[in-house]
């Protein structure tokens, strides 16, 4: 067994002072192997008495060897072996710095916290002013490596020892420059979120809505985006060289486009949209119904020049739309109020050639809602009675229930129409 592999073993059982005999007669061998002096300096910390400046001097130059060589594990190693050695050396400041490398290089080294917490206690003893808490220390040291070592030999000549054999000469090795510092990989350009992983939310407060689009590193520069008063569309390039584009369009409400803003953020695009309507609550960011913009024709006659106009067929008389459990959405009560009330072809014919009025006829002439609920109220028996009143009265007039196992439970509360507010009088 070897020199090394006998010091693992003996760290390995603790036997620590075997342990730091063993990694000296490797490193005799071989002066350049990093890990020998790793190993020594942990050695030196746990033997007892400790020998911290031993286990600093090792640590330095393992460092040393370490960025020589450009291994980023060996590294993070000697620098953790440094920094435990400058705690033990009451070096508080520098220990710290020296943590903070290693957490730069591994951020779950396990046994970083653990070294704070103690660093942290040591700090808030001392002053401000305490040399122990002042870093002074470089990232890289400038050690000087030891070169490998040859067994001395003597000459004898004529049972004379010459000056020369005798003589312990030691060449010195030229001084290490100080190493470069790892350079992080170049982050890659573009859009880094795949495009089936970007997603977008929404929220609203009463004067804007506010969309965010989830995509890292977006490029301001060629991104294309374009606000209109019912809509909202952007469009970037993708690494793979394809364009990403979303829209939303038609969006449920108008919004002041001067007054509406984006901004290009590191992990998102937001947009905060004015709403032209203040106070008005979209229950949706996107409309269902399609939006047709007004379409202008010009057209020239004897008479002179003529515009016209052609708007979109929207229905602006539509009554309010009031809340519903229904499946198939909210009922329009005036239109149902009207098939009810309408009386069928052949009654009005009979009607007219002066038939005997029925009982609906108390309510022609009236509002056709009133007539029909009034028909409806007239005909129900005791329960749906109770209900209907009581869901009337104590909503405000905003709900009408005809289940009274539902309505007798408790208070009906008062439910205001999409777009509505119910205030106290």
């Amino acid at each position: 067994m070897d020199q090394a592999a006998k010091g693992a073993a003996a760290l390995s059982s603790k036997d620590f002072p075997a342990a730091v005999t063993h990694y000296t007669d490797a490193i005799a061998a071989n002066p350049q192997a990093v890990d020998y002096y790793i190993k020594r300096s942990t050695a030196y910390t746990r033997i007892s008495p400790s020998d911290h400046a031993a286990a600093f001097s090792d640590a330095e130059v393992a460092l040393s060897l370490a960025s020589k060589r450009g291994k980023r594990e060996l590294i993070i190693q000697a620098q953790l072996r440094r920094a435990i050695a400058l705690f033990s050396l009451e070096r508080y400041g520098d220990s710290r710095q020296c943590f903070e490398w290693v957490k730069q290089m591994d951020e779950k080294e396990k046994t970083l916290k653990i070294w704070e917490m103690k660093l942290e206690t040591k700090l808030k003893a001392l002053s401000e002013d305490d040399e122990k808490a002042k870093p002074t220390i470089k990232q890289y040291p400038d050690v000087e490596i030891p070169a490998n070592q040859e067994s001395k030999k003597s000459s004898i000549s004529t049972g004379v020892e010459s000056d020369k054999a005798t003589a312990n000469v030691t060449e010195q090795p030229p001084k290490l420059e100080q190493p470069p510092k790892l350079e992080q990989p170049p982050k890659p350009e573009g859009v880094q979120t795949p495009a089936d992983k970007i997603r977008h939310e929404w929220y609203q407060t009463p004067d804007n809505v506010v969309v965010s689009l989830f995509a890292k590193r977006v490029p301001k520069d060629k991104a294309t985006i374009e606000i209109q008063g019912r809509s909202l569309a952007i469009s970037f390039p993708l690494p793979t060289g394809s364009d990403y584009d979303f829209s939303l369009d038609p969006l449920y409400g108008e919004v002041d486009v001067a007054a509406s803003t984006a901004k290009v953020m590191s992990t998102k695009v937001e947009f905060t949209l004015k709403k032209s309507s203040p106070g008005e609550m979209w229950p949706e960011l996107e409309s269902e119904t399609p939006v047709i913009e007004a379409d202008t024709e010009e057209k020239s006659d004897a008479g002179g020049e003529v515009n016209r106009v052609v708007l979109a067929d929207r229905n602006t008389n539509s009554g309010p739309s009031y809340p519903t459990s229904s499946k198939s959405g909210p009922k329009n009560w005036d239109k149902v109020a009207d098939d009810l009330t309408k009386k069928p072809k052949k009654e009005k014919k009979e009607d007219e050639e002066g038939g005997e009025d029925g009982p609906e006829d108390d309510y022609e002439g009236a509002d056709p809602v009133n007539g029909f609920f009034q028909s409806l109220y007239s005909r129900a028996d005791p329960d749906t009675k109770r209900a209907m009143m009581k869901s009337y009265q104590e909503s405000n007039g905003t709900a009408l229930s005809t289940n009274w196992a539902e309505v007798g439970k408790g208070k009906v509360e008062t439910q205001p129409p999409d777009g509505m507010e119910a205030k106290p009088w």
